[in-house]
Order: structure tokens, then sequence, then C-alpha cells
């Protein structure tokens, strides 16, 4: 395995009748890749058989359009009332994270008390803020896109925050670095559910490079 994708002894991989389900949250000024990457890679991810093993979805603190980065508009699915209970919750980076949600009280509380129950809560990019203003990465190692770890390390001293690396396990929380990042991390996170060569066969589909496995 590449040094870049550290390998964790893996508790989660079994055989399931049904599919995992993944939460993208979505607010305005979210880095388009950070959401629409990770979504691509869930929505296609199947079996052997040809059956999808994710269930995948969008949501926001209220169901009404988002501007994402660059004026790219998207409607989420569900707001905080009415979204299912989730197996993955992935958190997104770009402008609107670590210069506006930071500061939304009720987003952080929100993502505070998802952690309870949630097995796994993923961040891409400057998604690690919030995960950190939530109090989720203290006592961690975390990443974030290179142009913020500075900041990230000055502003939550309690992180241990690394460079140079695409993502790095915590086991219930990942963090992964700049933007495309975070597909690097979503594939790792498939070869640790359902198997290498389910994510091979998704990277392959993807015409994505075969190395992040």
């Amino acid at each position: 395995m590449n040094d870049n994708f550290p390998e964790r002894k893996n508790k989660n991989m079994e055989k399931r009748t049904e599919k995992r389900k993944v939460g993208i949250l979505l607010f305005d000024e979210v880095e388009v890749l950070d959401f629409a990457g990770p979504f691509e890679v869930f929505s296609i991810t199947e079996s052997e058989d040809h059956e999808k093993l994710f269930a995948v979805t969008t949501f926001a603190q209220e169901k009404k359009l988002i501007k994402a980065r660059n004026g790219l508009e998207v409607m989420p699915r569900h707001d905080f009332e009415n979204i299912p209970k989730m197996d993955i919750l992935l958190i997104p980076g770009g402008y609107g994270a670590e210069n506006i949600e930071i500061h939304n009280i009720e987003l952080i509380e929100w993502i505070r008390r998802q952690a309870v129950h949630t097995p796994i809560i993923a961040s891409v990019c400057t998604g690690a803020f919030l995960l950190a203003e939530a109090g989720l990465l203290c006592g961690k190692t975390a990443v974030t896109h290179w142009m913020d770890s500075e900041r990230l390390q000055k502003d939550y001293p309690k992180i241990n925050v690394i460079n140079n690396m695409k993502f790095y396990d915590e086991e219930t929380v990942i963090t992964s670095a700049g933007i495309s990042s975070g597909i690097d991390m979503c594939l790792y996170l498939i070869k640790k559910l359902c198997g290498e060569s389910v994510a091979a066969a998704t990277a392959k589909r993807m015409e994505y490079r075969t190395e992040v496995l």
C-alpha cells in the first residue's frame, strides 16, 4: 500500500443485505468536488452481482437551494429535521466551511450530536474545521488542505495536524486533504468496508488511478 494511504485493521468489512447509508452535508460556498466526488464514488459502487452497496443522499440545515463555489446551484434532498439515520456522514469543505459555517452554532451542535450514533464521520478539505469546532478531532491526528494546515494547527492545538498525506484514518473519524483527496478517501473507505475488489472496480469505472488502493 502507498504510504500516503494508511491502512488500519479492518473491523468493518462484512456481508450486508442492506445498503449502507451515506449523508453528504451541503451549505453555501461548499467546494463542488468536495461533495460531488464522494457522491460519485459511493453512488456507483456495486457488488460483484451488480447490486448497489450504498444509498447516498444530500442534506442541508434547511431544504433550500444551495449556492456552491463558483455559482453551481444544488437542491439538497433532506434537511436536519428529516434526514435518515446514516452509516457515514461526510462533511465537505470550501470557503463556506472555514469562514461561514464554522460560526454556525446550530450546525456545529448538530454535527456533535451525530457523532454519538454515526459509525463513521469523514471530512474533505476544510470540512476538518467543522469537525474540529465540534470537538471531534481533539487528541486525534488529522489532515486538511495544505493551504490551511497551519491555521488548523494554530486554532486547534490539541489536534495533531500532519501534511503530505491524502487522508488519515482514526477509525470513527476520517479526514482527507484538499478537494480531490476526498475521492481517494472514499475509495479507501470502500476497500475497508467492502473489499479491495469492489474498490478497484469502482476506481476502474471512474477511470481513476488505481494506486490509491
